[in-house]
């Protein structure tokens, strides 16, 4: 059993460790969907993104929003709140912008034996193509960028709390943390987790047709590392009984959403050898070539 100092010491670091990990989380979510953004937008397309992904996890942060109000939290977590709300909007306008204006099409096999026969004279493997996966070197030095963006945004998170920690502000998060006793408070957390957690289905099965094609590695990176550390800080505040309960809901939104976000890593890895399956409208003739055939929109949920 540790002594009155030593325990004073250890709830004061745990305090502390809480607070960091409420900062970092804050700092991976105001960066989560700017990746995607930027990938539609040098794409010229959303068709990476299911757009029930979008919808469910807009109604998510709608409902987190409505908590927000309700428990009178912060100012300044109801406006983050809103700016999930707004990059929400912002990806589904994307999406349908350049389904509009720049439609996507299957791409055709590069492979020869798709449009001849093989013969005795055919290659046993295919010229390359601008259509193959990069290069594990290539591959090298995305992970180190990414490794790199990472630590950047952990911290900037611990910058923000240490800067935060000096002007004796309180600390940060996305919701919870605190004792819910009232009910309402619980429905509009339980509905909020069930709608983060089922909005990563349809993405999943959408990975399975485009083989995560058009969409960002980053934006389930930092939501991995923001949830994790989103949990940190809600266990590190404190294991009683009746705070774990008043916050399950938190809890669990962000614990099944980690293993979501794991399984799409996951694919992620398995689809990284994968060749390009669809082209954009305005590079259609240059990837498929003129002349070999019609080309049929894709435009799926």
């Amino acid at each position: 059993m540790l002594s009155a100092p030593a325990a004073a010491s250890w709830e004061a670091n745990r305090a502390a460790l809480s607070s960091v990990s409420g900062w970092v989380s804050v700092a991976c979510w105001i960066v989560v969907y700017s990746p995607q953004i930027y990938d539609n937008y040098r794409l010229k397309s959303g068709e990476g993104l299911s757009v029930l992904f979008i919808f469910i996890w807009w109604l998510g942060d709608t409902t987190n929003l409505v908590g927000g109000l309700m428990a009178g939290i912060l100012p300044t977590m109801l406006l983050l709140a809103a700016y999930y709300i707004l990059c929400d909007l912002i990806l589904l306008f994307q999406v349908y912008y350049y389904r509009h204006y720049n439609p996507v099409h299957p791409l055709p096999s590069s492979s020869p034996s798709a449009t001849h026969p093989p013969s005795d004279t055919t290659p046993l493997l295919p010229k390359p193509t601008p259509n193959h996966p990069p290069k594990s070197s290539e591959r090298a030095r995305q992970t180190v960028l990414y490794a790199a963006a990472v630590a950047l945004v952990v911290g900037t998170g611990v910058v923000a709390w240490w800067v935060n920690e000096r002007q004796g502000g309180g600390g940060a998060g996305r919701g919870g943390g605190e004792t819910h006793a009232d009910w309402k408070a619980q429905v509009v957390g339980w509905t909020s987790a069930a709608l983060y957690i089922g909005s990563r289905i349809p993405q999943i099965f959408k990975n399975l047709k485009t083989k995560c094609e058009g969409l960002s590695l980053s934006l389930f990176v930092f939501a991995l590392v923001g949830n994790i550390t989103y949990v940190a800080q809600v266990l590190l505040a404190s294991t009683s009984r009746d705070y774990l309960i008043s916050n399950a809901s938190w809890l669990a939104g962000s614990g099944g959403t980690v293993a979501l976000d794991l399984f799409v890593l996951g694919q992620f890895v398995y689809f990284r050898n994968a060749e390009r399956v669809w082209v954009a409208d305005g590079d259609v003739r240059s990837a498929a070539g003129e002349g070999d055939g019609e080309v049929r929109e894709e435009g799926e949920v």
